[in-house]
């Protein structure tokens, strides 16, 4: 098979698998009967019952599901969905979403394992200099240390760019740290900035990667892994909140992607090794967890809202239309997974970039 198909196939398994094996084994924990875990959308192309349990793969790979015995709520017997408590029905609702940010965290203290903690260092570092930049001829090398802008110490980017952003168009002594000695140098940073540059030309940096002892790793690796978890949620969340603003202010969103985007990442992203590889699928399960938990029809959030809902109005008169409302709300994601997807291969055309994504998916 295809290099590039199979990782892309490989980052979807992995990631709905894991959301669906959240809801399977909270439901088989608290005696819910499970007739099927399904990967993919039906119609179905493979299935095997093995127990109680149906396991499936159907001809659409972008979803899963798992099939609850008394989900639409009318068999209240042994082994029923409907026949647990708010608290237990809830908790097997959201174990998908909690499953990917599981595995988030993870992936990303893999990551931080095997690529080292990152930490201040004390220092600000020359990383790149670029070419007829105001540092390039003051003689400002890459691997230079910054110790002093004009007498005044700086130890991290901040207070450097806050140092010299207090100078433009004025000229400023900075000290360097260079083999092991001291270099004193003069320069003027730019008044008017170039974009991409900043008043200098420099690229720097005053953080250092740390490898903690073996036995400490795990440890470090989680805490960084939840953090980064947690920052990627707050993007997201931040994104989606700009996105539904925008949407009220009549303009289309921008940046919003469907599986063949994603493939396209994908496929880009794997060119950096299989660690980036696994750093994207931290990524895309912290995308999958939060889109799942908004109360959408068809989503998790959407039936989680529905339990909630129990608590101020009857539950026979919600379990009425509420197998209608998440029939309808599938419907609308299918439709919307389509026309992103349309949308996608359009500004790939557009972008010229379709027969290379194609021809990356071929190799």
């Amino acid at each position: 098979m295809l290099t590039s198909a199979l990782t892309f196939f490989a980052v979807l398994f992995i990631l709905i698998i894991s959301h669906e094996l959240g809801h399977f084994l909270s439901a088989k924990k608290l005696g819910v009967k499970v007739l099927e875990f399904g990967f993919g959308i039906p119609p179905k192309l493979w299935g095997k019952k093995l127990g109680e349990t149906i396991y499936s793969i159907n001809w659409l790979p972008f979803g899963g599901f798992v099939r609850l015995f008394g989900e639409e709520g009318e068999e209240t017997g042994t082994g029923s969905f409907a026949g647990k408590s708010k608290k237990a029905r809830l908790l097997v609702i959201v174990a998908g979403v909690l499953s990917n940010l599981i595995l988030s965290v993870v992936v990303f203290s893999v990551v931080y394992w095997v690529n080292g903690i990152p930490r201040e260092s004390g220092q600000v570092k020359v990383l790149e200099v670029v070419a007829e930049s105001p540092a390039q001829v003051a003689g400002i090398l890459a691997g230079d240390k910054i110790s002093s802008v004009d007498g005044q110490p700086v130890s991290d980017t901040t207070s450097f760019i806050a140092a010299i952003d207090e100078k433009k168009g004025k000229k400023v002594k900075l000290v360097l740290e260079r083999d092991g000695g001291e270099k004193n140098i003069t320069i003027t940073p730019r008044a008017q900035v170039v974009e991409g540059q900043g008043p200098l030309g420099v690229v720097i940096s005053s953080s250092e990667i740390y490898y903690p002892p073996y036995y400490a790793r795990p440890f470090w690796g989680v805490y960084f892994g939840f953090k980064e978890s947690v920052m990627w949620g707050k993007n997201i969340l931040g994104g989606l909140g700009n996105m539904f603003i925008n949407l009220f202010r009549g303009e289309v969103p921008k940046g919003v992607t469907g599986p063949v985007g994603v493939a396209a990442v994908v496929v880009e992203n794997a060119r950096g090794g299989w660690l980036a590889t696994v750093h994207l699928i931290g990524i895309l399960s912290v995308n999958l967890a939060i889109l799942n938990i908004l109360p959408f029809p068809g989503l998790d959030g959407g039936r989680a809202l529905f339990i909630a809902l129990e608590s101020v109005i009857k539950r026979k008169t919600l379990q009425k239309f509420e197998a209608y409302f998440h029939t309808i709300g599938m419907y609308l994601l299918l439709l919307l997974l389509l026309v992103i997807t349309f949308v996608d291969v359009k500004k790939l055309i557009v972008a010229g970039s379709l027969a290379g994504f194609l021809e990356s998916m071929l190799q």
